[in-house]
């Protein structure tokens, strides 16, 4: 049997054979500390220093700016942890948004118990933040806002620059997790005005378990992981040589070809929703229409549960927004704070296309999909 079609990109990318081809050699014959003198160390210490580079080029941002992480989830955490402990003298209070990560919900919630005050902005139907509404929750305490750049789930863009003009002009740090965006479409930190931007690997073509954290110069994070001074003393711990060339790397290749790539990536989503306009009966789009990753589709097929359609299409991978049980149905927190109606949320399906996506993927997607749905129905 063939594998399942892949359309769920969002969750997970396959490591770039260029990426992996670059790896190699650190996984077998170049295995120096970075911080050590010799032949062995220097090796490994040019290398690192080049993939930090590479992402530094991709965000145009400088080299120093970038620390390697264990992934998206560790930058959120460093980030947001590390500015509301360093900043807690002049005031207490965060504010998010209520469709973001839980990478970052969970860090807020944490906070909360440590005696942080959080606010949590609501989303328009199309899953924006309002920038005025984000300017009157801000307080004489507040120090700290952190809005993603692209949803995971709708694929909604945020309008990072105009809450960065807010963020600046009070004095307050603006973190963005950047995981869905990065690779995808153009991420540049100056543009976007942001203080503290978060890079997640496997998101575009890196292997898992390795992530970047810009910190604009300046600015000073409490430490998250204490130890020894590896990167320039604000991580500990020797660095990950091999995954970080990884990611280096798949940073080089996304901005070598994102231009061909995000032409591409929406080119097969809209082919998607086309098909499923024409053939698959009452559907939603959420998720803004326009500003909106050109990879991602999130479809609500009405009045059907989508772990039952997924059930139905054993040969398609992708990801569901709600799943229901017997009594009741749990629906996304994305999803419901966009307020998308029970109907259409119950049955949401996030389709995600890749720049491996073929056109006869998807053409065999709309039959596997229509099928089910005709089935079900």
């Amino acid at each position: 049997m063939s594998n399942p079609i892949y359309l769920d990109y969002n969750a997970t990318t396959p490591v770039d054979p260029e990426v992996a081809a670059v790896m190699l050699p650190y996984l077998q014959e170049h295995f120096g500390n970075p911080s050590s003198s010799h032949p062995y160390g220097r090796r490994t210490k040019a290398a690192l220093e080049t993939a930090r580079g590479q992402v530094a080029a991709l965000l145009q941002c400088r080299p120093e700016e970038i620390v390697f992480t264990s992934g998206g989830s560790e930058s959120n955490n460093y980030a947001i942890k590390g500015a509301a402990f360093a900043n807690r003298a002049r005031g207490n209070h965060i504010i998010t948004s209520a469709v973001e990560h839980p990478a970052v919900t969970e860090v807020c919630r944490y906070l909360a118990g440590q005696g942080f005050t959080v606010t949590y902005l609501p989303v328009d139907a199309d899953g924006r933040v309002s920038p005025e509404m984000l300017a009157a929750a801000i307080r004489p305490e507040t120090t700290l806002v952190s809005i993603m750049h692209a949803n995971n789930e709708v694929g909604t863009i945020q309008p990072i620059e105009s809450i960065a003009s807010i963020t600046r002009a009070r004095n307050i740090l603006l973190h963005c997790d950047a995981a869905q965006s990065v690779g995808k479409i153009p991420v540049e930190v100056p543009r976007l005005g942001v203080d503290l931007l978060s890079v997640a690997g496997h998101k575009l073509y890196a292997p898992k378990g390795v992530g970047a954290l810009y910190i604009r110069k300046g600015i000073q994070l409490e430490q998250l992981i204490h130890g020894a001074n590896h990167e320039s003393n604000r991580r500990a711990g020797t660095e990950n040589v091999l995954l970080n060339v990884g990611l280096g790397k798949a940073c080089e290749i996304a901005g070598r070809d994102l231009k061909r790539n995000m032409a591409h990536l929406q080119v097969m989503r809209d082919r998607l929703f086309e098909g499923l306009r024409r053939e698959a009966g009452a559907i939603r789009l959420n998720g803004h229409p326009r500003e909106r990753l050109p990879n991602t589709l999130s479809i609500g097929f009405e009045n059907i549960e989508a772990n039952r359609l997924i059930a139905q299409m054993p040969h398609l991978a992708v990801s569901a927004g709600a799943a229901c049980h017997a009594d009741a149905v749990t629906v996304s927190q994305t999803l419901a704070a966009m307020q998308v109606p029970l109907s259409a949320a119950m049955g949401t399906i996030r389709f995600s296309t890749g720049k491996y996506t073929t056109a006869e993927e998807i053409d065999a997607a709309l039959q596997i999909i229509i099928s089910a749905v005709q089935a079900l129905r």
